[in-house]
């Protein structure tokens, strides 16, 4: 089964976006950003229905802990013009239930990025 849509888009500083915000935003999570100091809290959001962080098995226990991970990304990215994150959304199929699009999104995020040595923060959001 295949995903039906695929849509990238990158969170850069230069168009004043955080991998912080974009992220709290994402998994509907409070999440401050030590950078600036700003705190970011998306929790009264409705509509995730799943979060979750994969990494490679080499990745330090931190790498899976959201404000963590995302407050590095943004320490170490220096520069204005920073590209800090890249944000991939899919449209899964309405025909398949909930766990199975699950499945299919981590299997589809395991062999394009974590098989590569990247994380990825994942946040499923239900059907508009």
């Amino acid at each position: 089964m295949a995903i039906y849509h695929f849509d990238a888009s990158v969170i850069s500083r230069s168009k004043g976006r955080s991998a912080t915000a974009a992220s709290a935003y994402r998994a509907a999570e409070r999440v401050v950003d030590r950078r600036t100091g700003e705190v970011h809290d998306y929790t009264r959001k409705h509509g995730v229905e799943h979060t979750e962080i994969l990494a490679p098995a080499h990745a330090p226990d931190w790498a899976r802990d959201r404000s963590a991970l995302w407050n590095a990304v943004e320490q170490i990215e220096r520069r204005k013009d920073a590209q800090v994150s890249r944000e991939v959304r899919v449209a899964l199929p309405s025909e398949l239930t909930p766990e199975q699009n699950r499945d299919l999104v981590r299997g589809f995020v395991q062999a394009q990025f974590i098989a590569r040595g990247m994380v990825a923060d994942i946040a499923l959001h239900a059907r508009a």
